[in-house]
Formats: C-alpha cells, sequence, structure tokens
C-alpha cells in the first residue's frame, strides 16, 4: 500500500510555480525531500495538510482523498513544521494534558517517555525553550499519537549532533512498523541519507527526480581525471563537472565510465547540488 500519493500536483504564487508534482511514497519507508531555500518543500507539506488550496492535481493519504477526508485522517498523521505553534505560557506537562484532547489515540505514556527520551524539561515554559528544544517537543508531541504518517519539515533543524543520532534512530524504529512512513524535509542531507529509503529532489517547485537512495548511489559515482580522459566520457552521462589546473572532477552514470578509469563513490549531497547547477544552466 502506498501511504501518500501525489499526482501532478501544481501550486502558483508570485514569483513561484510547484509544477505537477508527482510523489509516490510506499508504507514501511521514509521519503527525503531536499531542495534550497524556495524550492517548494514546506509548500507541499502545507498542500498534503490542507493547509493551503491546491491549483491543480490530486493527493492520496492513507487511501484517501485529502480534502475529502482530512478530518478523518489527521488523527493518522503526525506533524512537525518549521516553527512549532505552541503557546508560550504552557510548559511541556500542560501541552500533554491538551493534547489529550485533541487526539483520540493520546498516548500520555508514550508522550512522558519520549520527553525523558529526549531530555524535555516538563515544567519550563515554551517561551524559554531554545529552538532545539522546541523542535524535540513538536517531535515528542508528532510521536504520541501513534500516527501513521509522519510529516517532518525540517524537523532535525537546531538539534546537536548527538540528540539528531536519537532523533533518527526513533524516525527508523517508528518505520518497523511496515503500515507507517515518513516524508521529511532538511537541509541536512547527510541525516537523509542515513536514514531514507528515497530521495527527491525539488529545485524552483520542479522535481529533479525521485529515486530509491541506494540505486542513486549505484547509478552515479565520482570521476577524478586529466582534461583529456574528460573528452573520453559520453557528455550525456556526465551530471557535473569542476576543473582545476590539475584536472577535473565529474559525477558520471557509472555504467558509462570508460573501462579502466577509476572511480569513487558519491554522495547524496553531491549529486544534488550538480544536478541544481546542471538544471540551472539549461
Amino acid at each position: 500500500m502506498n501511504v501518500l500519493e501525489i499526482r501532478n500536483l501544481c501550486k502558483s504564487y508570485s514569483g513561484f510555480y510547484l509544477d505537477h508534482l508527482n510523489l509516490t511514497l510506499p508504507s514501511g519507508c521514509i521519503m527525503g525531500l531536499i531542495g534550497e531555500n524556495g524550492a517548494g518543500k514546506s509548500t507541499t507539506i502545507k498542500l498534503i495538510l490542507d493547509l493551503i488550496k491546491r491549483d491543480k492535481g490530486s493527493i492520496t493519504v492513507l487511501g484517501k482523498d485529502n480534502k475529502t477526508h482530512f478530518r478523518l485522517t489527521k488523527e493518522d498523521i503526525g506533524v512537525v513544521m518549521d516553527e512549532v505553534g505552541i503557546s508560550a505560557c504552557l510548559n511541556a506537562r500542560q501541552v500533554g494534558r491538551i493534547m489529550k484532547y485533541t487526539y483520540r489515540n493520546w498516548d500520555d505514556a508514550a508522550y512522558l517517555g519520549y520527553l525523558r527520551t529526549l531530555s524535555i524539561p516538563e515544567k519550563k515554559p515554551f517561551k524559554a525553550f531554545s529552538r532545539g528544544m522546541k523542535m524535540k517537543l513538536g517531535i515528542a508531541i508528532a510521536l504520541s499519537h501513534h500516527p501513521k504518517l509522519l510529516l517532518l519539515d525540517e524537523a532535525t533543524a537546531g538539534l546537536d549532533p548527538v540528540v539528531r543520532d536519537e532523533i533518527l534512530n526513533i524516525f527508523s524504529e517508528f518505520t518497523r512498523d511496515e503500515s507507517h512512513a515518513i516524508l521529511i524535509s532538511s537541509h541536512i542531507v547527510s541525516d537523509l541519507e542515513k536514514i531514507c529509503d528515497y530521495i527527491a529532489f525539488l529545485h524552483k517547485g520542479k522535481l529533479l527526480l525521485c529515486e530509491e537512495k541506494d540505486f542513486l548511489k549505484e547509478q552515479y559515482v565520482i570521476v577524478h581525471c586529466t582534461a583529456e580522459e574528460l573528452r573520453q566520457i559520453v557528455p550525456s552521462a556526465i551530471r557535473g563537472i569542476k576543473e582545476n589546473a590539475y584536472g577535473a572532477e565529474a559525477i558520471v552514470q557509472k555504467s558509462k565510465v570508460p573501462v579502466g578509469m577509476s572511480t569513487v563513490p558519491v554522495d547524496i549531497e553531491q549529486l544534488f547540488i550538480s544536478m541544481v547547477k546542471e538544471d540551472c544552466l539549461q
């Protein structure tokens, strides 16, 4: 079953156009949404949540249209946006009592467990929280009503590396249940590379690609070569080039690399940057 299906989704603002976006997120999987500021990541998540109205296309969440059945499906969606919207005067204990009346499946024991795991102070007012602490509280809330889909917009932003690693482990554990899935956007591409099954590249409202992470890493490699060796590679197989006085570094389709030419693995961030530069030149 697909937890999320987006078909030909369009949204137009002044100076921005989300251009016929198509994404499919299977159950049991994590999809990372990568893109620069203004690429359309937050817009996509808001459209899924029906917080803004789409111009065209369809969004199906857990088998139901997100417009006509959103009140039913919101119980099954955990959300962490880049700004956690909680009243400044409330503390974590008070937030839990409020959420108990917001979600039918709210689990007090799970919530208190996440507060302890994430070292979130229970009686400190939200206004005194750091950005990282606010994000941790948002994650605790999102997980504590037993959702099937997590929508996370920059959910690891502002967290130190140790806490980010703890959070990523929680997300990985969440998708051990084959009925669960996560869509997560982040500027920290290394985080997405650790946990994601699928990677989607957004650039200026356009989907550059959406593929299995392992397939991407198998399909492309980095070649360090001389300018003369570079000319031996089919131009259409090259995704990006950096040249200097000593030679060239190119991201190339692995199957098109000439026999005998040495290669090293490519990481997702390098691939994304090269594809964005290539798109800008077209």
